[in-house]
């Protein structure tokens, strides 16, 4: 098998591609990435270039992609524009990267027939009250709330349509909030553990209710690499693993487990339009396929995501002056 990884030197992206290069030893992997801020070739060391080669572009360039595309078998999109706040400052990124970016690999993939994943977030839902029973399922309405989330169901619709109208051989997948390593030191728990390597204390978003539902990114690797093998053509499949946290209690364990008092923390003002809970159902997933995470203890899940950022100081470091000036700037 010959894969194409969009996005993959990202965060979610570069663990899919080191979990698919340890499970499956015969196949050879093709990453296609722009290297923003987000993205890190430091996060894919190490491989064999007999079954890996890295390509950096834009997935918006359609003669490149179509170059791409015309050596592969299958496609796993993970590329994308992906934190609310910067969506908030700038929203434009994320129309250009999110939907103009999937519609040319999906016309590249209609084209040449591939195989064709479209990784996904939780966040084109909307939220979920704290008291409300439900969580999300593949049949929950889209109801997004932000510019990232809105552009992602764009996107999502747009699989979906290529698939019905033009015959596309794709699935989608709704994952949940992932934590683990290489993920920016922009996102909430990498955030508040490189501060406290720093002796800062971690800053908390208003009251910290609101609920995130965590999913170790292995987990997520594994679920993805299901879908592609195993997932039925034109179905979405809802990826979790029951880890609903609200922040508040996220900060305070991360404080724990540094050896920290856990009130030491500080409050800064909500973001705007702060969705207040997300909660995945994932149990199509493991009916059907017959997946199930191995990281199903949080506790343990964080603990290990804590000591890799510790032995990883020089990864992160270069990136924290730059990420805590952008968030002063913007109060938080």
């Amino acid at each position: 098998m010959k894969i194409l990884v969009t996005g993959g030197a990202g965060f979610i992206g570069s663990n899919f591609v080191h979990y698919l290069y340890g499970e499956r030893p015969d196949w050879h992997i093709t990453v296609l990435d722009a290297l923003t801020y987000a993205g890190n070739l430091k996060n894919l060391e190490g491989f064999d270039e007999s079954r890996y080669r890295f390509v950096h572009g834009n997935i918006c360039d359609a003669e490149l992609v179509d170059s791409l595309f015309a050596e592969v078998d299958a496609v796993v999109h993970f590329a994308a524009e992906s934190h609310n706040d910067n969506s908030l400052h700038d929203p434009r990124p994320f129309l250009d990267t999110n939907v103009v970016g999937t519609y040319t690999l999906l016309e590249a993939a209609r084209k040449y027939d591939r195989r064709f994943h479209h990784v996904s977030t939780d966040e084109v839902y909307g939220d979920l009250e704290l008291d409300d029973p439900n969580k999300f399922t593949e049949n929950t309405a889209y109801n997004p709330s932000s510019p990232y989330s809105s552009t992602k169901a764009a996107s999502d619709m747009l699989v979906r349509a290529w698939t019905r109208s033009f015959g596309v051989k794709a699935t989608i997948s709704n994952c949940s909030n992932n934590y683990g390593p290489y993920q920016h030191i922009e996102k909430f728990i990498p955030r508040q553990v490189s501060g406290v390597l720093l002796g800062r204390k971690p800053r908390l978003y208003g009251a910290g209710a609101n609920v995130r539902d965590w999913i170790h990114t292995e987990d997520h690797s594994s679920a993805v690499l299901t879908i592609l093998e195993k997932g039925k053509i034109g179905e979405t499949y809802m990826v979790g693993a029951n880890g609903e946290k609200n922040n508040k209690e996220v900060v305070e364990l991360i404080l724990e487990l540094m050896g920290k008092p856990t009130n030491d923390y500080e409050h800064v003002t909500d973001r705007a339009g702060h969705d207040i809970r997300y909660a995945i159902d994932a149990s199509k997933l493991k009916r059907e396929l017959g997946w199930e995470p191995k990281y199903t203890d949080f506790r343990s899940g964080l603990q290990a995501t804590i000591d890799w950022y510790t032995a990883n100081q020089a990864w992160w470091q270069p990136q924290k002056d730059a990420t805590e000036a952008k968030y002063k700037a913007a109060g938080h």
